[in-house]
């Protein structure tokens, strides 16, 4: 199905009233909300428009898989910094560069290298109209259009579908190590907290049952001058690379755990704080990612005191992976914030086509 056939359908379903769900390989299919509508697929969009090693930017159509794409960049010792979760064993587990841009997740280095959003530097998208719309460019110092571009990130296909972005790419680091300490909770936090103060090159941070690891990336002197001065055991290289890759992917020992209490009733939160939150005693097990500002925590706890919990840090809490979403996957949004994404939905998608109810009952 090509572009014309695409806006086509979309005119056809904007007259009739009739809902679709944008879908690639489905590897995302649990987050957000429920799936309501005819599927939309964005297979058939799929290859790399473009692509500048030097510029260190890429454009790619939505229906790409994620592997692909970094199979590419990895030719070039180039990559997605922010280190999209591939969520393999879920579906083909490849996944596709516009569910990515549309889920809006990020991996163990988001806290050091920015989010989805923050490398996305264009897109092409066509919206509940049928007609094709293209926002950004292709370098940072273009801001045409660049916030639109941005809104796509974590939308969740209901703005329209997007059909094209591009991205901006980093090289590999020339050096890493990983760190691991025994900690408490409060004593990861306080760490973790110290050190991002100061100039460390600290690429991502997990704590878990009791051991904080840090991996460090950068210049070959700044590494090796981090390990001196932070100490703690150094975890070699082919037993780190699978354990931040199994964190990336959510496929290591915590949410293999997870998912099994998930289909035991329990439910898997995805709380964003500040990073400087004290310990939630929350009843269940926690991950902490991104110095301290993600926590995991899978629990059987209701889902209204796992979110005054979290609001009363400052921060909200997703409901990520659970057999009940009756509670809504987001967080309530304030009134203000409800408006804004009422008008979005409006102008982009005034006939209600796109993903009805992934992002919050009404939209």
């Amino acid at each position: 199905m090509n572009l014309a056939d695409l806006q086509s359908r979309i005119q056809d379903a904007g007259r009739a009233g009739m809902p679709l769900r944008i879908t690639g390989h489905g590897s995302k299919d649990f987050y957000g909300g429920p799936l309501q509508g005819e599927t939309l697929s964005t297979l058939a969009l799929a290859g790399v428009t473009a692509y500048e090693p030097s510029e260190l930017y890429i454009s790619v159509l939505a229906g790409t898989p994620l592997m692909q794409v970094e199979n590419l960049l990895a030719q070039q010792r180039q990559r997605l910094a922010f280190q999209p979760p591939r969520f393999v064993g879920a579906g083909d587990g490849r996944g596709t560069v516009g569910g990515m841009v549309a889920a809006g997740l990020s991996g163990p280095t988001r806290a050091a290298l920015g989010s989805v959003r923050d490398h996305v530097l264009g897109a092409v998208l066509i919206n509940g109209q049928g007609e094709l719309l293209s926002f950004g460019g292709t370098v940072m110092k273009n801001v045409a259009g660049f916030d639109v571009s941005r809104v796509l990130a974590g939308s969740m296909g209901q703005l329209g579908l997007i059909t094209e972005v591009t991205l901006k790419v980093l090289p590999w680091p020339a050096a890493s190590a990983t760190l691991r300490f025994e900690f408490d909770q409060p004593a990861a936090l306080k760490a973790i907290n110290t050190w991002g103060g100061q100039p460390l090159p600290i690429e991502a941070s997990a704590w878990w049952d009791g051991a904080l690891l840090l991996r460090l990336a950068g210049a070959d002197a700044a590494v090796g001058a981090a390990c001196r001065k932070l100490g703690g055991d150094v975890i070699p290289a082919e037993l780190a690379e699978p354990f931040w890759t199994g964190l990336r992917d959510q496929t290591d020992e915590f949410f293999v755990g997870a998912e099994r209490a998930v289909a035991g009733g329990a439910r898997l939160w995805r709380l964003s704080l500040p990073s400087t939150a004290p310990e939630l005693k929350l009843h269940g097990e926690q991950l902490i990612e991104w110095g301290g500002a993600q926590r995991w925590v899978v629990t059987p706890m209701e889902p209204l005191a796992v979110r005054e919990a979290a609001a009363s840090v400052g921060g909200h809490a997703t409901l990520f992976r659970a057999l009940d979403k009756s509670a809504g996957a987001f967080a309530p949004l304030s009134a203000p914030l409800a408006a804004i994404h009422r008008r979005l939905k409006a102008s982009f998608d005034p006939h209600g086509v796109f993903n009805p109810g992934r992002l919050y009952a009404d939209l």
